[in-house]
């Protein structure tokens, strides 16, 4: 991530887009998810990378592990903006950190945290071979959490 990501993140995180990922937000909020975001590189050995196009480096969307006092554990999270949608880029990117979480950093398991109405994340993660983990620790008692196994 670097500061040409934060416009558009910006405008993702105050749109209604957002509303899955606790948004729509202020800039001072926004501003703040961006940065931790980045930071938990330095402190955790993990964060977010921004999902840019190969062939024209337009950014298409985020893939992070998140983790630390807001997550009971490490959470894989993804979102692509909305003229990325349903091309696969969140599930390929998705899947390469899910897999380099397990063979590099050796962690054990994921999860992903999410809105019941986020229908189409549900979906993705079942399709990265995650399930439904009903006993999982959560934040808000209303998410779902989906728990990924290694590759």
């Amino acid at each position: 991530m670097n500061m040409e990501d934060w416009p558009d993140y910006w405008q993702l995180m105050r749109s209604e887009r957002s509303r899955f990922m606790g948004g729509p937000l202020s800039e001072f909020a926004a501003w703040g998810m961006f940065c931790h975001d980045v930071a938990q590189w330095s402190l955790m050995g993990h964060g977010a990378l921004m999902i840019d196009h190969r062939e024209t480096g337009r950014c298409l969307g985020q893939v992070g592990i998140n983790h630390g006092p807001l997550f009971p554990e490490h959470e894989l999270g993804w979102y692509v903006y909305e003229h990325a949608e349903g091309r696969g880029y969140a599930f390929e990117a998705a899947k390469a950190f899910r897999d380099w979480a397990a063979d590099t950093r050796k962690l054990p398991a994921l999860v992903s945290y999410m809105d019941p109405d986020n229908i189409r994340s549900a979906r993705l993660a079942e399709r990265l071979g995650a399930v439904l983990d009903p006993d999982a620790p959560r934040t808000d008692p209303r998410d779902l959490v989906y728990r990924h196994f290694g590759p």
